[in-house]
């Protein structure tokens, strides 16, 4: 398995996650979680980072943040390295705290900010911890709706910036509340950058251009994303008889690897959200029956090194 990629540049924004060695708590009382806070305050006036959306859980926590100094390893450092110290002097012990490196997904902020702070806010209620995001006191989320003054190193004006109101962004939270919703970090290529494929190719181009360790090259393959174009372009030059099929397996592809949402699929195939994600689903079930269809499908994936699953 290809090791992920670190990608730094000023300006980048990370949802970083970092869990307890054998999943053991990292977070035993308030006093930890308030320590943990210290820290964060403390990278954001050494270091820059701003820190846009935080959940904290028993054995690992989440961050959505921003470098505009391009420096996430210094700051990771910092943070993790701070906390360890702290947590083995307290309770008399030594080693690693953290489960290896602490895991940093670049992301496009403006196509997926709001997602991924929706997701981190919904941490707590997904795995049954409570019944609302607001009942959970170590996230932001009742910072971000106004039921209590944020600390000065939490900035939600970015993320808030693309609602109306805090009200209306309670309601953005809610709604995956009352219906499934899929995980923004499922399009996440190569365990590196989420985003769409201009994105993708752009910082990659950029930051990527003279990377080629040999231990790194892998992941760098994987990151040439095809666009919606590049894949319905090609998916109807390889199925040109069966119009059907061919827009079945461009939305499957589109789905699963170009990095854009459902409501940018769905308004170029004219469906719904709902209806492009079943579609990718069924032709999945398909694809794993099929031979000749997964011949085929094996075939379209190769011309981007992708390999359908």
């Amino acid at each position: 398995m290809a090791r992920p990629l670190r990608i730094e540049y000023p300006g980048a924004f990370y949802h970083v996650t970092s869990r307890g060695n054998d999943q053991k708590d990292v977070f035993k009382s308030r006093k930890d979680r308030e320590k943990f806070f210290g820290y964060l305050e403390s990278a954001t006036e050494r270091y820059g980072v701003v820190i846009h959306a935080f959940c904290l859980m028993s054995n690992h926590y989440h961050l959505l943040l921003e470098t505009p100094d391009g420096n996430l390893s210094q700051i990771m450092r910092h943070i993790n390295g701070a906390y360890t110290t702290y947590f083995n002097v307290k309770r008399k012990r030594a080693g690693h705290l953290f489960q290896g490196r602490y895991k940093a997904i670049l992301i496009e902020a403006d196509a997926y900010g709001a997602e991924l702070s929706r997701y981190i806010h919904m941490n707590p209620v997904k795995v049954g911890l409570v019944t609302t995001p607001e009942e959970h006191e170590w996230s932001s989320y009742r910072y971000y709706i106004g039921l209590a003054q944020g600390p000065a190193w939490l900035k939600t004006s970015f993320v808030l910036g693309w609602f109306r109101s805090k009200d209306a962004y309670r309601q953005f939270v809610e709604e995956s509340m009352r219906k499934d919703m899929e995980n923004p970090l499922s399009g996440t290529i190569a365990s590196t950058i989420l985003g769409r494929a201009d994105f993708v190719k752009r910082v990659t181009a950029a930051n990527l251009g003279e990377k080629r360790e040999e231990r790194d090259l892998p992941a760098v393959r994987k990151l040439n994303r095809p666009t919606i174009d590049e894949i319905i372009e090609t998916v109807s030059q390889q199925i040109n008889d069966d119009a059907t099929l061919s827009k079945k397996v461009s939305i499957y592809f589109c789905h699963r690897y170009s990095g854009s949402h459902l409501r940018e699929i769905g308004a170029r195939f004219a469906m719904s959200d709902a209806a492009v994600s079943q579609t990718s689903k069924r032709l999945l079930v398909a694809y794993e029956k099929d031979l000749a269809l997964k011949k085929l499908m094996h075939r379209i994936g190769k011309k981007w090194g992708i390999v359908p699953s």
